[in-house]
């Protein structure tokens, strides 16, 4: 599967702010079968601190929505537990495990009062998700050379622009 540009500004984050040491995109959980269907949009880790990032991105620009409102918690939620057995079956060596949730703009109301429950899922929403991009935004305009991600390098073209 192609990786979506959302993915690419989760994984720069995950890069310049966390520290991770490797990125990768669209990780298909392994033994095949339906199991196989399910991947997780991007994952970090920082061997450093033994920490993992399991993230889920939804770059929804009208707002996250899977039908419904119910519809969109319980997508969600089974979206978080496939990224928990992921975390607990691969990855045992790591101390800390981070499960995130991406979206740009999620209506508040229901959906956030709901997925604010899910106590094991950090959301990067709405403000938050601005504040991490524009954290990037200073580290893109501090350097020149290549970062290694995409959105990265879009960042230090627009900050460094005369």
């Amino acid at each position: 599967m192609q990786t979506d540009v959302g993915e690419y500004i989760v994984g720069a984050y995950l890069k310049s702010i966390k520290k991770c040491d490797f990125v990768d995109y669209n990780i298909r959980i392994p033994g095949g079968g339906l199991k196989g269907l399910s991947e997780l949009d991007v994952v970090g880790l920082n061997y450093n601190t033994k920490t993992a990032y399991l993230c889920e991105v939804t770059t929804h620009i009208r707002g996250l929505l899977y039908g419904d409102n119910k519809k969109t918690v319980q997508k969600i939620r089974q979206k978080h537990e496939v990224q928990k057995e992921y975390a607990y079956t691969i990855l045992k060596d790591f101390h800390n495990i981070v499960f995130m949730l991406w979206s740009p703009y999620v209506p508040n109301g229901y959906i956030t009062d709901h997925l604010k429950e899910i106590e094991t899922l950090e959301l990067v929403i709405n403000k938050d998700y601005t504040a991490c991009i524009n954290e990037m935004r200073v580290i893109a305009s501090k350097n020149t050379n290549d970062l290694g991600n995409p959105f990265l390098r879009t960042l230090q073209i627009l900050e460094h622009l005369r």
